[in-house]
């Protein structure tokens, strides 16, 4: 798990800006940072967003993460493929909710797509997320990414919430 910067008052203004305000051009900005972890991994990984349901990307009109994933893939020089997870569920925002409510939401929320264990296997994938707050969708996601055969899923977000145990 490798985030930009902490979860505060400046770093969220930052995600919502680019996700309810539409301001696009930092999905650029973001995928810029997140290039300083490239060095971690190789030179085949694969950059995997993780996905909207279908209604939510229809009233948004773009997937933040997706913007992001290509602004980090093209500093990468990594191939990044949007088509491989799958959000099947339409769930609630699930910012307000406990760590034990988001897990039950996002468990299954999410499939992968048919050729996906073509796509993954012998991979190392990144997942690429805005915020990362419980690790409740991203364990979802990695988890179905392993079980395809990727041999390693690392997430890279924007801003991380930081609990008292993360804090020195």
């Amino acid at each position: 798990m490798r985030a930009v910067v902490e979860y505060d008052e400046k770093s969220s203004l930052l995600a919502m800006r680019l996700k309810y305000g539409a301001r696009l051009g930092l999905a650029e900005l973001i995928g810029q940072h997140m290039g300083r972890f490239l060095h971690e991994v190789p030179a085949d990984t694969l950059v995997i967003p993780v996905p909207l349901h279908r209604w939510r990307l229809w009233s948004r009109g773009f997937n933040q993460s997706v913007l992001i994933g290509r602004a980090l893939s093209k500093r990468g020089s990594l191939l990044m493929n949007n088509h491989i997870l799958v959000r099947k569920s339409a769930t609630p925002p699930l910012r307000l909710m406990s760590a034990k409510k988001r897990r039950a939401i996002v468990d299954r929320a999410f499939q992968m797509s048919s050729d996906a264990r073509d796509q993954v296997a012998g991979k190392t994938v990144i997942l690429v997320d805005d915020v990362y707050t419980t690790g409740s969708t991203a364990n979802a996601c990695a988890r179905l990414l392993k079980e395809s055969g990727a041999v390693k899923v690392l997430v890279f977000c924007w801003a991380r919430v930081l609990t008292d145990y993360d804090k020195p």
